[in-house]
């Protein structure tokens, strides 16, 4: 296309214009420009659905096959008219040359990124969208002005340069018309998985038809049932190549395994039994919700058909979280899930995937990742109240027949305690700072400038382990990692565990940390008193927390003299897996309606406790012990005391001698009653113990001890 403004030119010029608009390789360059162009706003601005995907893979597809002719006529367009004399269209010309090269460069470098790499550059996808606005201005002023100016040559050759100049509109869109076909045909030619929305025919309403995940609190939008595999598929959050280290820590997590669980399935089987099938919803919510909203809770009895289910396989999924649109701190799963939007082939069964299926769905996820962070990253996720959704808990008449009860309440203990600042951030410590804590990464999801300790670049994501306090599970399942995962879990028990970001907040050391308080001497034929001091030094909820009828958490304490003979014994487990009687134990004690204890995890029963002992954050609890140091230690010489926990010893009579106490808080997830229950004593299944703190102390025995209170 001839720059030169002037009206009045040589025929050879006249020709050589006639010809640039016939130039069958500049009529397809201009198509293919226009439709990019117009493609590239389609994909910026349409809603997302699957025309908007076969445009971005159309787009990509024709600007990566056609640069070379497009670059080939735009050098040999520049080197026809480099010389011409500088004007307004040359000028613009060359702006929106320069402009179309960077916004090809910057397609091919965010193609090449959404082919191989973790996720695109949002700088060059920025460069790429200014440029297309750029080039969509500045071509349209070089191009307007020649095809006007052609209207102003001589007659003898207006009507074939007019004619020339149409014909290069015409063939232009004809060429973009014709990659629109490409994108029409190929989205009426995708066919989209076909999704069980309904739930099964022999679905039982028990708690309403305008309620079907009753008793569960959960729900999702509408009250529509949902296709198992809309929240199910985590593998491939990590087969993409995108989230994996995050998969890998979800796949042997507590939330990964919630339905799983090998206890929570037999509590299961105990509860549809006794109260119908339809009642394991209750438990739906928190522990299973794609079997929940699936419809598939009300196949409980029959349990060779769990296994195969995805809700069994992958409990609390990552969709199952990043789905949640709302929440509700009553607990009970009180919150509402909506189903988010899939890409195409993303519904493709995860265990036999095609792989140019497989190719297409994660390049779509890459370059095109605007409904994906739009449905699955939310702010809320943040906040404890969506924690707190499940980790808060109750039942009440339409479980138990008799009326309210609080059971574990994570959210108001931590809400309540030392722990929460509102409004200062800098003093706060919130759940996902303790159970999520930031591991150097790579992902897609590393850094957040939301966080007042944080930046977008910071190269960190939170785990996915969600740690907490289950040693037994992993093992019994035998998940992959299981070992490293029980390791951790330990070493967090421990409070060795290592969190940067919120060092500076609470004090080092155990997270309930033990203190022994003795007198400095004792002599025979007094008695001796000595204290433990239990505080709740960095958990931010109560001590034991969760369902407190089967934790277990107590002292163990042992006395012995300088001969090694064991004078006192308290909180020993025997060879069964029992804890001795009489022990001190951190426990709750519900009861059901007839006052027998809830010691079978069935909580449907309970109406209330009779006897409740945790430890509130930062608070402590103490244990008196009491010894009686005789003139001849002999068996019979000890003594029970009648206060609240306390214990008479004999110490050797021998002036030169010592005693030592060693005392451990020691915890365990699961009593040996309850597991012995479930899978009969012959199984040998037994819960690890951990150490939680420990304190040893010798006493020297002095004949010229001073008294108690002299």
């Amino acid at each position: 296309m001839e720059p030169s403004t002037d009206p009045v030119r040589r025929p050879d010029q006249w020709e050589k214009g006639i010809e640039n608009w016939r130039s069958r390789l500049a009529v397809f360059v201009a198509g293919y420009i226009v439709f990019e162009t117009l493609s590239g706003l389609a994909i910026l601005f349409a809603p997302f659905s699957v025309p908007s995907q076969v445009t971005v893979l159309v787009h990509t597809v024709v600007g990566l096959a056609f640069l070379i002719p497009c670059g080939w006529y735009l050098i040999r367009h520049w080197l026809e008219y480099f010389r011409n004399p500088l004007s307004h269209i040359v000028v613009v010309g060359y702006v929106g040359l320069a402009a179309l090269l960077l916004c090809l460069v910057s397609g091919v470098v965010l193609s090449v990124q959404a082919i191989w790499s973790l996720r695109i550059s949002y700088a060059w996808d920025a460069v790429h969208i200014a440029t297309t606005f750029a080039v969509l201005v500045f071509a349209g002023l070089h191009i307007a002005p020649l095809a006007f100016r052609d209207r102003k040559i001589p007659a003898t050759v207006s009507d074939t340069a007019a004619g020339a100049s149409s014909a290069w509109v015409k063939g232009a869109l004809g060429w973009t018309a014709a990659f629109a076909l490409v994108i029409a045909v190929a989205s009426f030619a995708y066919s989209p998985p076909v999704l069980q929305q309904e739930l099964p025919e022999d679905y039982s309403y028990a708690y309403g038809e305008d309620r079907p995940f009753a008793p569960s609190l959960a729900r999702t939008e509408g009250m529509r049932p949902m296709d198992p595999r809309i929240l199910s598929g985590s593998q491939t959050c990590g087969s993409a190549g995108c989230h994996v280290e995050i998969a890998k820590e979800w796949s042997v997590s507590a939330h990964r395994w919630a339905a799983m669980d090998a206890g929570f399935q037999k509590i299961q089987i105990n509860m549809a039994e006794q109260n119908g099938p339809e009642s394991t919803r209750y438990c739906g919510g928190c522990h299973d919700p794609i079997s929940l909203f699936s419809g598939t809770k009300n196949l409980f009895r029959d349990t060779s058909k769990l296994t195969g289910l995805q809700g069994y396989q992958e409990g609390i999924s990552c969709l199952a979280c990043h789905a949640i649109r709302q929440v509700d701190v009553k607990g009970n799963a009180d919150y509402v899930v909506s189903s988010p939007q899939r890409y195409m082939f993303e519904l493709d069964a995860p265990d036999n995937p095609n792989e140019s299926r497989r190719f297409i769905r994660d390049f779509l996820i890459r370059a095109y990742p605007g409904q994906h962070m739009a449905d699955l990253s939310k702010t809320l996720f943040k906040a404890p109240e969506y924690c707190a959704a499940c980790h808060k808990q109750f039942i009440d008449k339409e479980i138990n027949r008799v009326g309210w009860v609080q059971l574990q309440n994570q959210y108001d203990n931590w809400k309540q305690s030392r722990w929460n600042h509102p409004g200062d951030a800098s003093k706060t410590i919130e759940c996902r700072e303790c159970h999520m804590p930031l591991n150097p990464s790579n992902d897609p999801a590393s850094g957040d400038f939301s966080d007042y300790n944080r930046s977008a670049d910071d190269g960190k994501h939170r785990s996915h382990r969600f740690l907490a306090s289950n040693q037994l599970m992993p093992a019994v399942l035998k998940l992959e990692g299981a070992e490293e995962q029980i390791a951790l879990t330990e070493k967090w028990l421990r409070g060795e565990y290592e969190i940067p970001e919120i060092a500076d907040k609470w004090s080092k050391g155990p997270i309930v940390a033990l203190e022994m308080l003795t007198p400095d001497s004792v002599r025979p034929g007094e008695d001796t008193e000595l204290k433990l001091v239990i505080t709740s030094n960095k958990v931010g909820h109560d001590f034991p927390t969760g369902p407190l009828d089967i934790i277990q958490a107590w002292v163990e304490l042992i006395v012995v003299d300088d001969q090694g003979r064991e004078i006192l014994a308290s909180g020993r487990v025997d060879e069964k897996g029992f804890i001795e009687a009489g022990s001190f134990m951190l426990k709750a004690e519900p009861v059901d309606q007839s006052g027998n204890l809830i010691d079978r995890h069935n909580l449907w029963e309970m109406v209330g406790v009779r006897h409740r002992r945790a430890l509130f954050p930062g608070f402590s609890d103490t244990v008196d012990f009491s010894f009686f140091c005789p003139e001849a230690a002999r068996p019979d010489a000890r003594k029970q005391r009648t206060e609240d926990v306390a214990y008479s010893i004999g110490a050797p009579n021998r002036e030169d001698g010592w005693i030592e106490i060693r005392a451990r808080l020691r915890y365990r997830k699961i009593s040996q009653y309850l597991l012995n229950f479930l899978f009969t004593a012959e199984s040998g299944l037994t819960s690890p113990i951990t150490d939680l703190a420990s304190e040893s102390v010798r006493i020297p025995i002095q004949s010229s001890a001073p008294r108690p209170g002299g």
